[in-house]
């Protein structure tokens, strides 16, 4: 911490930011806030600009930073410079807003109601969930061991997806003819020649990309075997084209398996408080909504069951093909490729997410 930055009093303002980005975000607020270097014994200001009669402080400025992810050491002056320029830009506009009583209209007001409790149930969800113990060693092994389908034999999965448009009445005979299915183009061209409507798509996917309920069912299949799930608009069937194994060690899993674990359980200690307090509390429906949740509540144990049933039925249902190499899919469905990319690190201040975590919209 440099000198300039300790009497501006930034030891304790960013608590979220450590290391090399937080000792030049603090110098950068000692340089927008003018307090680095005259009178030792000057109290020290949190003031960064004063807008009219207001005052724009630094802890708003490091609010800001410290939602922006991936900032540099070297971009953190810079960064500082343009969040407080947009925090001008939205005060402007906020004094001139209330000048007018925008905060009086009857919609501006439910928004700024519904953001206050949106912020203080997540904040209340976060405290119960800081109660939540960090998983043992032995813990993150025991998942790593009852998981291979996401470590110890993880693979990559080449597909072919079939995404179709169709009516309940129809999707036993979808299920039907896939399942009767020589290839892949011969079930196409059943749904040609009947004028069902479908997007064909090839697709790349590790094992973590897939639905971790169903990923048993992936590992399960061999080449030319086939998924069929359904879609609130129809079905959709995956045919694995090939797999190619890329295991990850325990070692390298440990971190993810501990924070996954870990988030695990303080979404149950939400979950459990949320039940506990509809419990304790007094709530009654009233209107049009007291005869739907009486309806509602005579029919969950069945639907839980439904619904518990289809999920069995949609993972379990893999209709075999044949074991050749598959075919790709016919140029009428015009397969997109999809490749993996990685994500690239950004090379100047991304500007949106300054704009974003004030909440301006350029």
């Amino acid at each position: 911490m440099t000198k300039a930055a300790e009497r501006c009093g930034y030891g304790a303002v960013a608590p979220g930011l450590r290391g090399p980005v937080w000792l030049a975000v603090a110098v950068a607020m000692a340089v927008i806030a003018g307090c680095g270097g005259q009178g030792g014994d000057k109290q020290p200001s949190q003031v960064a600009a004063k807008v009219n009669k207001e005052e724009l402080s630094v802890h708003q400025i490091n609010f800001v930073l410290q939602q922006m992810r991936g900032l540099k050491p070297e971009q953190s002056a810079e960064a500082g410079r343009q969040v407080l320029e947009r925090l001008i830009d939205q005060e402007l506009a906020v004094q001139r807003a209330e000048e007018l009583k925008v905060d009086r209209d009857p919609a501006v007001m439910q928004q700024i109601d519904a953001a206050r409790r949106e912020i203080l149930a997540r904040a209340y969800g976060e405290r119960v969930g800081q109660a939540a113990a960090k998983p043992t060693p032995a813990e993150v092994t025991a998942y790593y061991n009852a998981t291979p389908a996401l470590f110890k034999e993880r693979r990559v999965y080449n597909l072919q997806e079939l995404t179709i448009e169709a009516a309940p009445a129809q999707i036993e005979e979808l299920r039907s003819r896939l399942a009767a299915a020589k290839s892949v183009e011969e079930f196409v061209g059943y749904l040609r020649s009947n004028d069902i409507r479908f997007r064909g798509n090839n697709a790349v996917r590790a094992a973590e990309q897939l639905p971790l309920a169903s990923l048993d069912a992936y590992a399960r299949l061999k080449p030319g075997d086939s998924l069929f799930n359904l879609t609130p608009s129809g079905a959709q069937v995956i045919v694995l084209a090939d797999a190619r194994p890329q295991p990850v060690g325990e070692e390298k899993a440990g971190p993810a398996i501990e924070q996954f674990l870990l988030a695990e359980r303080r979404r149950k200690l939400v979950e459990d408080e949320v039940k506990k307090l509809r419990g304790a509390a007094m709530i009654e429906y009233v209107g049009a909504f007291a005869e739907s949740a009486a309806s509602a509540a005579a029919s969950s144990a069945s639907a839980a069951a439904a619904a518990a049933a289809a999920t069995a039925a949609a993972a379990s249902a893999a209709a075999p093909l044949p074991r050749s190499e598959p075919a790709p899919l016919p140029p009428v469905v015009r397969p997109a490729p999809v490749a993996e990319r990685p994500v690239p690190a950004a090379s100047a201040l991304d500007v949106d997410s300054i704009n974003s975590g004030i909440g301006l919209k350029r």
